[in-house]
């Protein structure tokens, strides 16, 4: 008997509250006060976490997408992966492809870091301090053997001359190796251009693809 009263003491207080709950809804809806705001910031949040999740996966994405290429470009030139990434992030940063990147470094100084040439050249990217001194006048010889400088300031040159001839990459090149004003100089003269370096990296590219 005592169980019975207590269960129905219990179905009595939960109609209460529900009678209450359905008291409140009616006097809102009475008032004609709209029940929609929590309903729009419910779904105002669940937008913004989707997104957020949308960024989050849109971001790991790049991320393993780095590390592939920077490993890919590892294995193709059996360079170490500290060097590929920073060839790879430099050339990306810089905007060029990251594959001329590569090809780039190969053909100027094989990946060796301290090349030097007879021609004053340094580095990765075999810079002149001339060159470089346009980009920041306060480089001196031995700036030029950091990579990181090296890579950043040889890969903006090469952009700027992209820039200069319209994307063309085999004269863009060509100006790399023989310098901009030769180049244009040859290009006025209607002389053939695109010769054995811009070959050598292009053509290296095609066979490593």
């Amino acid at each position: 008997m005592i169980k019975r009263f207590v269960a129905q003491v219990a179905i009595v207080g939960v109609g209460a509250l529900a009678l209450l709950g359905l008291g409140a809804v009616s006097s809102v809806l009475t008032r004609g006060e709209p029940l929609v705001g929590p309903v729009v910031a419910a779904e105002a949040e669940g937008a913004m976490a989707l997104a957020d999740v949308k960024g989050q996966l849109k971001v790991t994405r790049q991320e393993l997408e780095r590390a592939h290429q920077i490993l890919d470009y590892s294995g193709r030139y059996s360079i170490p992966a500290d060097l590929s990434a920073l060839i790879y992030d430099n050339a990306v940063a810089e905007g060029i492809p990251a594959s001329i990147g590569f090809q780039l470094v190969k053909i100027e100084s094989d990946f060796t870091n301290t090349a030097a040439s007879s021609a004053s050249a340094i580095g990765l990217t075999q810079l002149r301090l001339p060159t470089a001194r346009t980009y920041d006048s306060g480089l001196n010889a031995s700036d030029l053997q950091n990579p990181e400088v090296n890579l950043r300031i040889g890969f903006r040159y090469l952009k700027d001359l992209l820039k200069r001839f319209d994307n063309n990459a085999a004269l863009a090149l060509e100006a790399y190796n023989k310098g901009p004003t030769l180049v244009a100089a040859q290009q006025e003269l209607g002389m053939q251009i695109e010769g054995k370096y811009s070959r050598a990296v292009l053509g290296g590219l095609r066979k490593r693809t």
